[in-house]
């Protein structure tokens, strides 16, 4: 049976790798996505309706959207999709953004 061989010093490592570890432990890649996702919803809404929506999630291609105004969620669902959508896969090219959710809440 041949010995098994330990190396003890790898020499450096990579940077790159050193510094996902670190964002895959702490979390930071998640927080860094969603922000992502929040900043591109702010662009492409209309500022008068920043205030009342909020990014929830995106989910196999749907960005799940909470609008806190059922009437401001209709309008959206039905007259602004499909601008939102254009703006949002120009935003976020590798996300593939396919269709919005718009859900009633409040806060």
């Amino acid at each position: 049976m041949a010995p098994i061989i330990y190396k003890l010093d790898p020499g450096p490592e990579n940077l790159k790798e050193i510094l996902a570890r670190v964002f895959t432990l702490r979390g930071w890649g998640r927080r860094s996505a969603r922000l992502h996702l929040e900043r591109a919803w702010a662009e492409a809404v209309p500022m008068n309706h920043r205030e009342q929506t909020r990014v929830l999630c995106l989910k196999r291609g749907v960005m799940e959207v909470e609008v806190n105004d059922a009437v401001l969620m209709q309008e959206l669902s039905s007259f602004h999709r499909r601008k939102l959508l254009e703006k949002l896969k120009k935003s976020l090219p590798n996300e593939h953004v396919k269709d919005l959710k718009f859900r009633a809440g409040t806060w």
